[in-house]
C-alpha cells in the first residue's frame, strides 16, 4: 500500500468551515474575487483605482496602459465579481455618457489585506534582517 492509497487517520485535523452559515458571500464567490485580483492587469486596474478613487475608462486605460481589446475585457471580469462598480454619467458639455470606474468596499478589502499586506510584509522582513 502506498502512502497515497492510506485512508486518512483520526488524528488528522480538519479546519473550521471557511465561512460563518450566515455569510452573504458564497465561497466560491470569494475565491472568484480572489483569482480576478491575480492577473497582474487587474491588480493593476484596482490598485489605480483605490489611489485614484474613481477614474474615467480613457483615464484609467492610459494610466495603466493597456491594449484596448484587453482592458476592456479585464474590467469586466472585475466588475463581475465586485471589485469595481461601473456606472455612467453625463457630463455638462456632452452628447453622450462616459463610462467611469471605482473600487468597491470590497475591492479596498482584498487589495489592502490581501496581496498588499503580503507585500508589505515582504518590506518589514527584509527591512529587519537586512
Amino acid at each position: 500500500m502506498s502512502e497515497t492509497d492510506r485512508p486518512p487517520t483520526e488524528d488528522v485535523r480538519r479546519p473550521d468551515p471557511p465561512l460563518p452559515k450566515d455569510s452573504g458571500l458564497t465561497l466560491e464567490e470569494y475565491l472568484a474575487m480572489q483569482q480576478a485580483i491575480g492577473h497582474p492587469t487587474r491588480f493593476r486596474i484596482l490598485r489605480t483605482l483605490v489611489a485614484n478613487d474613481e477614474l474615467s475608462a480613457a483615464d484609467l486605460k492610459a494610466a495603466v496602459d493597456v491594449e484596448s481589446h484587453n482592458f476592456h475585457y479585464h474590467l469586466d471580469e472585475l466588475v463581475d465579481v465586485g471589485l469595481i462598480d461601473k456606472r455612467q454619467r453625463r457630463t455638462a458639455d456632452s452628447q453622450g455618457f462616459y463610462t467611469y470606474y471605482r473600487p468597491t468596499a470590497m475591492g479596498r478589502g482584498i487589495l489592502e489585506h490581501g496581496v498588499e499586506e503580503l507585500m508589505r510584509r515582504e518590506r518589514e522582513f527584509n527591512d529587519a534582517y537586512s
